[in-house]
């Protein structure tokens, strides 16, 4: 994957946008046609104290609704941390929202005020699909992207 070609095009596409349903969209967009192996690629939205629901996406249905205290999702919006599952079957109380779901990839996402968005998933039908290049890549271009989001 091309991390450098990819960031200059979200770039220029996000480039003076603060609507974050908008930024989710454009970024849920770009993320999976250039990532070879992500399958699902979307983003829940913090809609309530605890909850997550569904925002922008690519792929097949996800789950509406998913509550910190579930899942790969939930984990990430509970601890604020990335999680890189490359098993999913191997992780406590995964929610599989799609049955040909192999490897995760969820990264928060934090305005400027340090306030949780929501989080980014990827989902692959490849088990070990993500790396730490995925993440390098990920976590300082949401900040960037997001830090003026509302």
């Amino acid at each position: 994957m091309d991390y450098e070609d990819a960031t200059k095009s979200i770039r220029a596409l996000c480039h003076g946008e603060t609507d974050s349903v908008a930024l989710m969209a454009t970024l849920a967009c770009e993320i999976h046609h250039r990532h070879p192996l992500s399958d699902w690629t979307g983003f829940y939205r913090v809609v309530a104290p605890e909850l997550l629901k569904i925002g922008p996406y690519q792929g097949g249905h996800g789950c509406l609704v998913i509550p910190f205290s579930r899942g790969v999702c939930g984990a990430c919006a509970r601890t604020g941390k990335v999680q890189n599952v490359p098993d999913v079957e191997a992780f406590p109380d995964h929610i599989a929202c799609s049955s040909s779901t192999r490897s995760e990839l969820v990264l928060p996402v934090l305005n400027g005020k340090n306030e949780l968005l929501g989080v980014l998933d990827l989902d692959s039908n490849t088990p070990a699909a993500f790396t730490r290049a995925d993440e390098d890549w990920l976590v300082p271009l949401l900040d960037e992207i997001f830090h003026g989001a509302a």
